[in-house]
């Protein structure tokens, strides 16, 4: 059962520690949705298991008989709703299950001096009880650690009937073999709860805390200090940070603690800093990449002005006498690296650019013309709706300024002029048409996130939601 929570815990991650960009809330609501999601989970499976054979020796007063109860199937299972809750003096969870019934078959063989003989068995392994707990911690890569503190198990009784061969001989001495048999099924118990939770430590040690994401980015996802566990509630913090894979140089801007607050009517609270996206925005910075070539072939055939020193001649009157009749591209790039900033209910977007500007000579060669710097501020709105992420934006200031000239002075006047009613329409006809259908939310592999609700907090946004889970063999083992 425990094994079964922390996995829902990793399918959505000293007691001091760095501060992290991504939090995590494990709240109440997800307990009870996991415990009953493993309850028909290990119903299931229970009832498909097999046990290892069981063999000894027992007196019945008339002489020793060896016995082997082999091919043990459940044919039943009677599981109760067990009892999972965080456990804060182990930083951990506590579950029990209390009256646990099995029903099961096999086969049995006896030795009984010269006696050899065989049958079948039906059993009933009564009011089972087991209380374990496990403890969460953090190894030194900042994996999830998961071990067994305690666990205790009682078999409330056994009983055994006997078919096939001699059957009726040794049915009068079940009570001979039932205190064997209980005594051997309780001391399997625990262990086989031990091994299930190492083997989930295995699990978990081999899950990456820092991967690629694409060419240029890998993110950093391992966890900051030690998980911390309330009486309603279990939060991780994790790293959150992108890096660039060449140089993975750390971003010229530091992160800001934030509080993510904990909503028992969800199953799960995420918080996402803004330093999580600065530094994607960095480690693209970084790589180069924030930059683009436009030549006229991408410029919209209803656009006004179109990249030639005739159409661009409107802005800077000598352009067309220095360079008459030439084609014309630009380079655009980032001078700084773009910051977000995220207030209340408002995502803002910080872009200082610049645009050189060249003429294309007969021969290919470019020629340097002039070069803008344009510095922009852009805000917008995000939310969750049917599934998916969404939002629009809008521009709220752009400034243009000459730094360079090969051309001789000029006014950006009218340019500027035209940029700040022109990019509008482009935000509003292509981006906010993006933004409006939106992107579905992602999916982990065996986990959906769903009824889900979004907020942008200052210096951070945070996503309250409940998850499906699809539990498979593969997913627990």
């Amino acid at each position: 059962m425990l094994p079964s929570v922390v996995v829902l815990l990793m399918l959505l991650s000293s007691t001091c520690g760095e501060d992290p960009a991504i939090q995590l809330i494990l709240t109440n609501k997800a307990l009870s949705y996991g415990k009953a999601q493993a309850k028909d989970w290990i119903q299931q499976n229970l009832e498909h298991a097999h046990f290892p054979d069981i063999s000894g020796n027992i007196d019945i007063g008339l002489g020793s008989v060896d016995y082997a109860l082999t091919g043990i199937t459940i044919t039943k299972c009677d599981l109760p709703e067990p009892s999972v809750e965080f456990y804060p003096d182990i930083t951990g969870f506590k579950t029990s299950i209390y009256g646990l019934s099995i029903a099961l078959t096999g086969g049995w063989s006896t030795h009984y001096g010269l006696i050899h003989d065989s049958g079948s068995f039906d059993m009933a392994v009564l009011d089972v009880n087991v209380i374990s707990a496990v403890e969460l911690g953090k190894d030194p890569d900042g994996h999830l650690s998961v071990s067994s503190i305690s666990c205790d198990a009682q078999v409330g009784d056994v009983d055994v009937q006997f078919h096939g061969g001699a059957s009726w001989i040794f049915q009068p001495f079940v009570d001979f073999f039932k205190e064997r048999i209980s005594d051997e099924i309780q001391k399997r118990i625990c262990p086989s709860v031990e091994e299930m939770i190492v083997k989930l430590e295995s699990h978990l040690q081999a899950m990456n805390v820092s991967f690629d994401v694409n060419q240029v980015l890998s993110l950093d996802l391992h966890l900051t200090s030690l998980p911390v566990v309330a009486s309603t509630s279990l939060n991780l913090g994790l790293k959150g940070e992108f890096y660039n894979i060449k140089t993975h140089s750390e971003p010229p801007f530091k992160l800001k603690s934030f509080t993510l607050p904990e909503q028992q009517g969800y199953m799960v609270s995420v918080g996402l800093s803004e330093f999580t996206l600065n530094s994607a925005s960095y480690g693209y910075y970084s790589a180069g990449l924030l930059q683009a070539d436009i030549n006229d072939s991408m410029i919209p055939p209803y656009c006004p002005v179109h990249l030639n020193t005739t159409s661009v001649g409107r802005y800077i009157p000598q352009l067309p006498k220095l360079f008459p009749g030439l084609p014309m591209s630009l380079k655009v790039y980032a001078r700084e690296v773009p910051v977000f900033s995220f207030q209340s209910d408002v995502v803002k977007l910080g872009l200082q650019g610049a645009v050189k500007a060249f003429a294309i000579q007969p021969n290919g060669t470019q020629t340097p013309l002039f070069t803008l710097n344009v510095d922009s501020d852009f805000s917008g709105k995000i939310w969750i709706s049917d599934g998916r992420l969404k939002g629009s934006v809008k521009m709220d200031n752009v400034t243009l300024k000459l730094a360079a000239s090969e051309v001789g002075t000029f006014s950006i006047d009218a340019m500027e002029k035209d940029v700040r009613l022109g990019v509008p329409v482009v935000v509003s006809l292509k981006v906010n048409k993006i933004l409006d259908e939106g992107f579905v939310l992602p999916k982990i592999k065996q986990a959906q996130l769903v009824n889900s609700v979004l907020k942008v907090e200052e210096g951070f946004m945070a996503v309250f939601s409940d998850v499906e889970l699809f539990l498979t063999d593969e997913g627990l083992n």
